[in-house]
């Protein structure tokens, strides 16, 4: 017992201590959202890498292209002329109701043999871009961002000081279900991982904006190749260079949609191990933490069992399993608060997935565990069909692909 209440008090503090940066997160974005923006409106390029067909795209595509920006291109990119995603981009570009200040371009980037598919994409995308634009911007089609996402994520880059700025999606179940909401409560932990410190900050490949001078002054583009991750190698590269990563909250996406427990855990694990790759301190951090959680807290509800079923005092440490409980779910509910200030572009009900964030949250954990613990032992991922070896941060091997 002495060594379970030694343990608990641990997870009890670092409880409080995860409680206090989720009323750092809210603050920093209540205090961003009522900070008046910059007039900084530059032609800019938003790069939008395409592969098939996926819930919601043609929705998320037409709100790529109806951003309230005075003058942008969006540059399409596949490694297939024959996607059918391009289809509905042809559609959409054709049709009436967007603004004449909006072009669009269509880029075919082949089959990938170096580097990521994605990672391929971008740096085709990237060459083709408009030479007049100052800004590049990365999206992904999963995300759909509202009207104002796009001048937000750019105003800041008028200081130069500024290496980039960033948003972060916040998954919205379309219809429900236990694995779908499990998804949204693992993604939003990250989420609030984020905050007014531009040294700690990342990026996000899928809402990401850069000053076109900065990423050519440090050769992205070429420090990209041999890679998988187009946002964690950003990461690196900026904070090599010192320069801070913005991260504005009036840019969290929505991305609408649901999933199973298979692709769950494929997109789960998927992340982790990207992670323990690219940036192996966060994933011992994930690793270590998860597993100290899952240890005390399922242990101890395993305990509480187990003593009541002998008939002995579990009073103290039921008690201190609800102290851990009410601290996790105090911390999804200051965070859910914040990020609906956010979300309300997207006519979402103001409580809408609360409920799940609040109970849900001890299951992620578990969740977490695996997938550290999968990452420890695999480098092998599955992404959009493509399957790669992670040899390195500067290596990923094509295995297979899907036709």
């Amino acid at each position: 017992m002495l060594v379970f209440y030694f343990f608990a008090a641990i997870v009890i503090f670092l409880g409080v201590t995860s409680l206090l940066n989720g009323f750092r997160f809210s603050k920093y974005v209540r205090s961003e959202l009522t900070r008046a923006g910059s007039n900084y409106t530059p032609l800019v390029s938003v790069i939008a890498p395409c592969r098939g067909l996926e819930e919601g795209l043609r929705e998320n595509l037409a709100s790529i292209l109806a951003q309230n920006y005075p003058a942008y291109e969006v540059v399409f990119v596949s490694g297939n002329a024959g996607d059918p995603g391009l289809r509905i981009v042809n559609e959409l570009s054709q049709s009436v109701g967007f603004d004449s200040a909006t072009t669009t371009r269509i880029t075919i980037a082949g089959e990938a043999t170096d580097s990521g598919q994605k990672i391929h994409n971008l740096r085709a995308a990237v060459s083709e871009a408009n030479p007049e634009s100052e800004v590049l911007v990365f999206v992904d089609t999963d995300a759909r961002p509202h009207a104002n996402w796009l001048r937000s994520l750019v105003a800041s880059l008028g200081d130069h000081s500024i290496g980039a700025t960033t948003g972060y999606r916040w998954f919205v179940p379309a219809r429900g279900g236990l694995a779908s909401h499990l998804r949204s409560v693992w993604n939003a932990s990250i989420a609030s991982a984020l905050g007014d410190r531009g040294d700690k900050n990342f990026c996000w490949g899928g809402s990401t904006a850069i000053r076109r001078a900065t990423f050519e002054r440090l050769n992205v583009s070429e420090r990209w190749r041999g890679t998988v991750s187009d946002d964690f190698t950003l990461m690196r590269i900026l904070r090599e260079a010192e320069l801070p990563i913005q991260f504005v909250p009036a840019c969290l996406i929505a991305s609408f949609g649901d999933c199973g427990f298979r692709e769950l855990l494929e997109f789960t694990n998927r992340q982790l191990k990207i992670t323990r790759v690219y940036a192996p301190h966060f994933w011992r951090s994930v690793f270590l933490g998860s597993l100290l959680f899952g240890l005390v807290f399922f242990g101890g509800v395993a305990l509480v069992v187990a003593r009541a079923a002998l008939g002995l005092s579990y009073l103290l440490p039921l008690a201190l399993l609800l102290i851990m409980f009410s601290l996790g779910a105090a911390k999804s509910l200051v965070r859910s608060r914040a990020v609906s200030l956010v979300l309300v572009n997207y006519q979402l009900t103001p409580h809408q997935g609360w409920l799940a964030h609040m109970t849900l949250w001890p299951l992620t954990s578990l969740l977490y565990l695996y997938n550290a613990l999968a990452a420890a032992f695999s480098r092998r991922i599955k992404w959009r069909g493509i399957t790669y070896e992670l040899n390195s941060a500067t290596e990923a091997v094509i295995i297979s692909r899907e036709s």
